[in-house]
């Protein structure tokens, strides 16, 4: 099993900065693509950034500019750097990666935006 457990969330006032994380732990072999979701209220979730094991990213038109997404391969662990943040980004945002052929979810982390 794998588990993903994500931190860093919190509440912020628009235009400041949160730095998200989220660790695997369990049982992994090979740690593959992995990724950054929301869902803001009432609405669908969306992917946010997803990163490669060799580090190539991809964001969201809204994403781009604004987030960052990294890797520590060494620590199983990806990160999203959030800057210029705004009342339209607070969500529930949580991490997926790629296990083998399995995919794996976290609990999420709520990030509120204040205007």
């Amino acid at each position: 099993q794998v588990q993903l457990v994500e931190s860093g969330g919190g509440l912020v006032q628009a235009g400041g900065s949160l730095r998200l994380s989220c660790a695997a732990s369990g049982i992994i072999f090979r740690l593959n693509a992995m990724a950054w979701y929301r869902q803001g209220p009432g609405k669908q979730r969306e992917l946010v950034a997803a990163i490669t094991r060799g580090g190539n990213t991809n964001y969201a038109d809204s994403a781009k500019g604004r987030f960052t997404i990294s890797r520590d391969n060494a620590k199983n662990t990806v990160y999203l750097q959030m800057n210029s943040l705004k009342p339209e980004d607070t969500a529930v945002y949580s991490c997926n990666a790629e296990v083998g052929i399995k995919v794996y979810w976290g609990q999420g982390t709520q990030v509120t935006v204040s205007s």
